[in-house]
């Protein structure tokens, strides 16, 4: 694995392992306990790592929880931590009439469904992917929406794990469907920024 030799300077090979990991889901904003499940990290350890990453300019504090900055983009491999090998497709559909990206992320960011526990947001320059893992960390659960499009796949650390891939991936359509008779107001009570993101904050 490739790391960009000055921007890993001082940080330590535990430290870089949660870079690794950002780096790898492509993470814009995280939330804590999202990358202490995927990561199996302990919460204290994982907070220390958290500080001295915000303090090498690795991550910085926002109202949403943690954002990457632009050196996580020195992490070259794409491997992620569950593997492409286990990825498995779920469901593949539209949004509904009417509804926008900006909808999607208003309803579902932050929020925690059954057994998933929010993760955080990878942003592109055309698509948006909102992230989950199930609380025992087995699952990884990605929502991906581009061109008004809404794919989910699931990452498992093992196969008997799919049951609950597919559970979430229903549970979280669900609610996408639900907004379609909500009052646009509703919707839309949260300003957010869409259009697409950027990759990283600088």
């Amino acid at each position: 694995m490739k790391i960009d030799a000055d921007a890993s300077q001082g940080v330590g090979e535990r430290d870089m392992e949660i870079v690794r990991t950002i780096g790898d889901e492509e993470l814009s904003v995280f939330s804590f306990d999202g990358l202490r499940r995927i990561s199996g990290s302990h919460p204290e350890t994982l907070s220390r790592i958290l500080g001295r990453l915000e303090e090498q300019g690795f991550v910085m504090k926002s109202p949403d929880g943690y954002m990457a900055t632009g050196k996580v983009k020195s992490v070259s491999d794409r491997g992620r931590v569950y593997g492409s090998s286990n990825e498995v497709p779920l469901l593949h559909t539209f949004l509904p009439y009417g509804t926008a990206p900006e909808d999607v992320v208003v309803a579902l960011a932050g929020k925690w469904f059954d057994s998933l526990r929010w993760v955080g947001m990878a942003e592109g320059e055309d698509e948006v992917v909102m992230k989950w893992v199930t609380d025992d960390g087995s699952v990884i659960i990605d929502l991906r929406m581009s061109g008004g499009q809404v794919d989910i796949d699931a990452r498992m650390k093992d196969e008997g794990d799919f049951p609950k891939g597919v559970r979430g991936a229903h549970r979280l359509i669900g609610r996408i469907g639900r907004l379609h008779s909500m009052p646009r107001a509703a919707r839309a009570s949260t300003p957010v920024k869409i259009g697409y993101f950027r990759p990283y904050a600088m």
